[in-house]
């Protein structure tokens, strides 16, 4: 029975219920959570994870979210096995007890980010949104970026007045000016950045090291570990081939998501694609995110990412 839960997450994925059910008891199926920007959509253009599946008799589902909490919600409830997201969005599932393991690392993945501004906004460094209205996600890798500007700036999660919108509201919001700054992520921080009238106030890259994890059930971890190392192996070829092909992997990207391809180009031009294991640093980096959330209340307990960790596997795919 698929009860309340199910439905909000498929709402809140953007995606028809009809398209997800008829998966949820397929034991011979691959679910996989995908945003509009990355090696999952390219993966999906070019069957690479079917083609490796195929010989296993397993196949493959593809379900689209906008952004990183309702693909791990979706996660948490089993309606789908595999995802990829930013870095906040599995610390709040951990921290709400979801069963989520994280099975590789796409490090410095997210520097496709920043907060930006209107070009004629008086803010001209980060210190300047004292007091301002600031949209981002909740829970997103832009809410983790956000905190930490601010505190590159010496200002406190207090010192603005958060306005938590899913992108496509952010983008409204901004556009019209109901928002001081906004912080977000490629694609939309490409398509929002080749408008005129937007100014990056700061990058990614000037604040913090944002970093992608695919995360799957802790279940589909344990019962199908050949299915899931399959899917993994595809998709470090995949990354390969994107680090090598970027023109293709732009337009690959674009026919897929309907963004623009010179916003593509521009997204696809500044990431990082290659996946691997979840290394040290990495670990150290998300323990960081985690705690800082913590500090601020935003989590209801402390986590240790270390007990979210699947045995490293190696990508010789």
């Amino acid at each position: 029975m698929i009860d309340r839960r199910t439905l909000l997450a498929a709402a809140l994925a953007g995606a028809a219920l009809p398209a997800v059910a008829p998966a949820l008891a397929a034991g011979d199926t691959l679910r996989i959570g995908y945003q509009k920007n990355g090696i999952l959509v390219v993966a999906k253009q070019q069957g690479a994870i079917e083609a490796r599946l195929k010989p296993l008799g397993v196949g493959v589902t593809w379900v689209e979210f906008s952004f990183g909490p309702p693909l791990l919600e979706a996660i948490s409830l089993g309606a789908i096995d595999l995802g990829q997201t930013g870095d906040a969005p599995p610390i709040f599932a951990q921290a709400a007890g979801g069963p989520i393991t994280y099975v590789a690392a796409q490090e410095a993945a997210g520097s496709g980010a920043a907060v930006l501004v209107q070009k004629d906004s008086p803010l001209r460094t980060l210190a300047d949104l004292r007091g301002k209205r600031v949209a981002f996600a909740k829970a997103s890798s832009a809410h983790n970026l956000t905190i930490a500007a601010l505190e590159k700036a010496g200002l406190t999660y207090r010192d603005i007045e958060p306005v938590t919108l899913a992108p496509a509201d952010a983008a409204a919001a901004f556009a019209r000016g109901s928002v001081d700054a906004w912080t977000i992520w490629d694609p939309y921080f490409a398509i929002a950045e080749m408008q005129p009238t937007t100014r990056v106030l700061a990058l990614a890259t000037d604040i913090a090291k944002p970093n992608n994890f695919f995360l799957a059930h802790k279940t589909v971890v344990a019962e199908r570990a050949p299915v899931l190392d399959a899917a993994l192996a595809a998709l470090g070829g995949v990354a390969r081939w994107c680090e090598a092909n970027r023109g293709e992997v732009a337009a690959l990207l674009s026919k897929g998501t309907g963004v623009p391809l010179a916003a593509t180009r521009r997204a696809v031009d500044r990431t990082d694609y290659l996946i691997g294991p979840m290394t040290p640093s990495a670990v150290a980096e998300q323990q960081r995110v985690a705690d800082r959330f913590h500090a601020l209340s935003l989590i209801p307990r402390p986590i240790r990412i270390a007990d979210a960790l699947r045995t490293p596997v190696s990508q010789n795919g």
